[in-house]
């Protein structure tokens, strides 16, 4: 079976990639794609792939804006955080809706509905509103709490505490609420992953901020986002001119 990835985030692609093949080592990936360019890009060109895993939020835009430009004629599982999208996914030849972070044996069920699926024309509105419920009661399991070490001990520092993190001289940190700050043994991209995304947006490589941290959005040069976050930052906390829409999407959610 050959599908294809459209996800900007390099660890959750290359996880999602491995499930893939642990599952069933006959999947081939054929391609990654990490815009909304790139995507319209490839799908306007003949290709073989049969299925497609797509995230909704891409580096560019709103993964839906593809629908716009191109026709894209095989199934999608849509892989993402965002549960609110669940009803505009299924309009556009979706079979399955998987929250993130994603697990093995709902990514293995995906597939076997692929397979289902597959063998019939196209998906009723029973089937449709069957897979609404499985979204409705899939369970988010993000990350409560972080253990951070201070000096000899381990600290349990909730989520619910940390203002934003961020990549200092190559050592990801945790600011709380409080202004204090904690050295995490562990990637940014995982923190992300760990995350609920409608409290938590990845502004860009370097930070995460939670919405109730953010205190301004400035207009900066390029159409790009300065965001101001509390406690201050010595750092510039800058959204880039692909992401601003997207940004400015959550922040009025």
């Amino acid at each position: 079976m050959k599908v294809i990835i459209v996800e900007d985030e390099l660890a959750a692609s290359d996880n999602l990639s491995y499930l893939l093949t642990k599952i069933d080592p006959d999947i081939e990936v054929i391609q990654i794609l990490d815009t909304v360019k790139a995507t319209v890009d490839f799908f306007s060109k003949p290709h073989d792939g049969v299925l497609v895993f797509m995230d909704i939020h891409l580096a560019d835009g709103i993964s839906f804006e593809i629908f716009d430009q191109v026709n894209i004629n095989i199934p999608i599982i849509f892989t993402t955080a965002y549960d609110q999208y669940a009803l505009k996914a299924f309009k556009v030849n979706s079979i399955d809706y998987l929250l993130k972070p994603i697990d093995k044996e709902e990514l293995s069920d995906a597939l076997d509905r692929f397979n289902a699926l597959n063998q019939q024309k196209g998906i009723d509105d029973v089937q449709i509103q069957s897979l609404l419920h499985l979204i409705q009661t899939k369970p988010a399991n993000f990350k409560q709490t972080f253990l951070v070490g201070v000096g000899d001990q381990l600290l349990p520092v909730k989520t619910a505490d940390i203002a934003y993190f961020f990549i200092d001289t190559g050592v990801v940190k945790a600011v709380t609420v409080q202004g204090r700050s904690y050295v995490l043994d562990i990637k940014l991209e995982d923190v992300e992953e760990a995350l609920d995304p409608s409290v938590f947006y990845r502004a860009n490589r370097q930070f995460i901020v939670r919405r109730e941290a953010i205190t301004a959005i400035k207009f900066h040069f390029n159409s790009k986002l300065l965001v101001d976050v509390h406690p201050v930052c010595s750092e510039r906390i800058v959204v880039s001119k692909a992401k601003a829409s997207d940004f400015k999407n959550w922040m009025g959610t």
